[in-house]
């Protein structure tokens, strides 16, 4: 009885972790992307935020069925909603970068690269936290850190778009770019509500 129970838990950290390993890997396409603006490289990232959807989907139904978890079941449903939503705010990047037509700056670069080491961490965290929950806060931390530093990209990009707009053009072209960074900030603050979670349900297991 007792290894059923802990087969059933099992099945939370494994479905956690693969969230957060298919969000790394989207996010590295973001990078890519925003270094070759390829098409292709466009659509593996979208089938990586449907695949990501799938697994959180199959989450779901766990915790309907399941009356037994490793940790608390609020906790669960929003460390993965959090993971989904950053894969999710990656992809949506790329397509409103295609329907306003945008160019990518120095700035998404920028951007993108710390938001994937970012989810490096964070999917570094999940593994650690069933049998290592102490390495996972400090997980947590660096990924909080990293998220910290996208933030500043964010205000310095902003900053530099409000910088003497100088025609109805160039206004055009500055709420277009606003518009992506925003996607970008977004993915930010939702890796920072997870790295969040890891480090309460870190305190609540001790």
């Amino acid at each position: 009885m007792f290894r059923f129970f802990k087969k059933r838990e099992e099945v939370f950290h494994k479905l956690i972790q693969e969230q957060a390993a298919v969000t790394f890997e989207g996010l590295k396409l973001l990078v890519k992307y925003l270094e070759t603006k390829s098409p292709e490289t466009a659509e593996q990232l979208s089938m990586k935020e449907k695949e990501a959807d799938e697994t959180r989907r199959i989450l779901i139904d766990e915790l309907n069925r399941s009356f037994v978890t490793p940790f608390d079941r609020e906790d669960i449903f929003s460390l993965s909603r959090s993971i989904d939503d950053v894969i999710d705010y990656a992809d949506s990047t790329v397509s409103e970068m295609a329907i306003l037509n945008v160019s990518p700056t120095s700035y998404m670069t920028r951007m993108a690269s710390l938001l994937k080491d970012a989810a490096y961490e964070i999917h570094q965290a999940v593994l650690r936290l069933e049998k290592h929950p102490a390495v996972a806060t400090d997980h947590a931390q660096r990924a909080k850190a990293l998220e910290n530093r996208v933030e500043g990209v964010y205000r310095e990009a902003v900053a530099d778009l409000f910088r003497g707009p100088e025609d109805v053009h160039h206004v055009v072209e500055m709420l277009k770019l606003r518009e992506v960074y925003r996607h970008l900030s977004n993915a930010a603050d939702r890796g920072d509500e997870a790295a969040n979670i890891i480090a309460d349900i870190v305190v609540k297991k001790t």
